[in-house]
């Protein structure tokens, strides 16, 4: 934390010098540690653990114990109708049984017969159960099976949207650093074509050389210039897009400073930035992937569903048994003789709407285990294709640096004819062309090769710390 708060100070402060900028390098790996830190999506994606931690808590909430208190009175023209007190307890379990206990208290002129209990009220506990259709599942243990699996599941989507994040971070700092590779080697040419044109002026003077040798000479000068002011165009926005990624604590966007460089070193660190310096295909275990395993979570939470949908072709059978007694402080009161039980049974002859609720069911969850399969596959082979990419993208770098140091030599041995006087100016001027070619193409070659180490990252989803 202290390296990023170092790092923000260096992105927001302008140089206290006025003659000089103090640089600083910002890595990759700092950069990706900061928007990893501060990124308002990457809060965002915490935000979905969050909900799938309340709608968890929620579902435990069905199996609360609760206390019920229903009271019902009438009074008219000085009679008293009834009055009728009745409190209970309940305690739900996992299953379909629920216990329970009540007390009843109920008088009055015109009270039901049946309400009618002794004067110091009826005492009541018992249970209650579903014997068929929600005994082994019912809506709420389903609800709370899949509001588990919700919340692993969001685990795996929230890496699976900060990996997004800091792709896109990284595709940002490497365009940023293309850029200014390609700014440094404008800078190197244009001193290159202002000394050659300063001698060729000198040299037109003493009448050594012609003057259409000055003419060419101001042309690749001033065509230097016009590339720098293009390449300095392209960093500037560049760093704008950067700083897209780039926040404070609070949620205040940064703006990237013209003093804070990226890494030329990057090729060196990349790997260990990304976590990938000992991934290898052979040992990659697809299962653990979070794309597979978040599809995974989602086919047992609809396997959830489907067994509930099951067991809704099961007929209602609802039984409940209470112990009565008048006297609350002697258990022993509490007898067989006394009793109050019921039987409620219930089954739709077609049983339509049931059947068609498991034929929905087994569609999402047949679906998803498609899904899955074809995710494995895709990404198993994704993997692999980006992994033989980068073996060539290594043997492409190993030549083009051969060709940039090539055309270096080239260009040197024609510099010195020419000022020995044994070369044109035509002739530098094509050799230094093909040099800024060169090395222009291996900026762009590093480039995609970050871009491929990154896509591996995104791919396999590769945590960082």
């Amino acid at each position: 934390m202290k390296k990023y708060i170092l790092m923000l100070f260096l992105l927001i402060s302008a140089s206290v010098f006025s003659q000089e900028k103090i640089t600083s390098v910002m890595t990759l790996s700092e950069y990706l540690g900061y928007v990893k830190s501060f990124h308002p999506i990457v809060k965002q994606a915490n935000l979905v653990i969050n909900e799938s931690e309340a709608k968890l808590l929620k579902a435990r909430g069905a199996f609360d114990p609760k206390i019920e208190v229903d009271f019902d009175k009438k009074e008219f023209k000085d009679k008293e109708y009834y009055n009728k007190l009745n409190a209970a307890f309940k305690i739900p379990t996992y299953y379909g049984l629920e216990f329970k206990a009540n007390f009843e208290n109920n008088d009055g002129v015109f009270l039901n017969p049946e309400a009618n209990v002794p004067t110091d009220g009826l005492y009541s506990a018992g249970v209650s159960a579903s014997l068929l259709k929600g005994l082994l599942i019912n809506k709420r243990m389903a609800s709370l099976k899949q509001a588990k699996l919700f919340l692993n599941q969001a685990k795996e989507d929230q890496q699976i949207v900060v990996n997004n994040i800091l792709y896109n971070a990284s595709l940002s700092y490497f365009t940023w650093l293309k850029n200014y590779n390609e700014q440094r080697v404008y800078k190197e040419f244009l001193e290159n074509a202002i000394t050659r044109f300063k001698l060729t002026k000198r040299a037109f003077f003493e009448g050594e050389k012609p003057a259409i040798d000055t003419t060419e000479a101001k042309i690749t000068l001033d065509t230097r210039k016009l590339n720098l002011e293009k390449a300095r165009i392209k960093l500037v926005k560049s760093s704008l897009e950067l700083s897209n990624f780039l926040w404070l604590n609070d949620n205040t966007p940064v703006e990237l400073q013209d003093n804070i460089l990226p890494d030329i070193n990057t090729f060196n660190s990349i790997d260990a930035t990304f976590n990938i310096a000992l991934f290898n295909n052979e040992n990659f275990d697809i299962n653990k992937h979070p794309k597979i395993r978040s599809l995974e979570f989602k086919i047992k939470s609809l396997n959830v569903n489907r067994r509930f949908k099951m067991n809704n072709l099961l007929p209602n059978l609802d039984v409940q048994y209470n112990f009565l007694t008048q006297n609350r402080n002697q258990i022993n009161t509490l007898n067989m003789q006394d009793y109050k039980a019921s039987i409620k049974f219930k089954l739709p002859l077609f049983l339509r709407k049931e059947r068609g609720d498991l034929k929905l069911a087994n569609v999402k969850l047949n679906d998803k285990k498609y899904e899955n399969e074809v995710a494995k596959l895709t990404i198993k082979n994704k993997v692999s294709g980006i992994q033989q990419e980068l073996e060539s993208y290594i043997l492409q770098n190993d030549l083009t640096a051969n060709i940039v140091k090539d055309y270096t030599t080239l260009l040197k041995a024609e510099d010195r004819k020419f000022f020995l006087g044994e070369s044109s100016l035509f002739l530098v001027n094509y050799r230094e062309v093909k040099l800024i070619e060169a090395k222009l193409k291996a900026i762009k070659l590093e480039n995609t090769f970050f871009k491929t180490k990154a896509n591996l990252f995104k791919t396999a989803v590769i945590s960082i710390n």
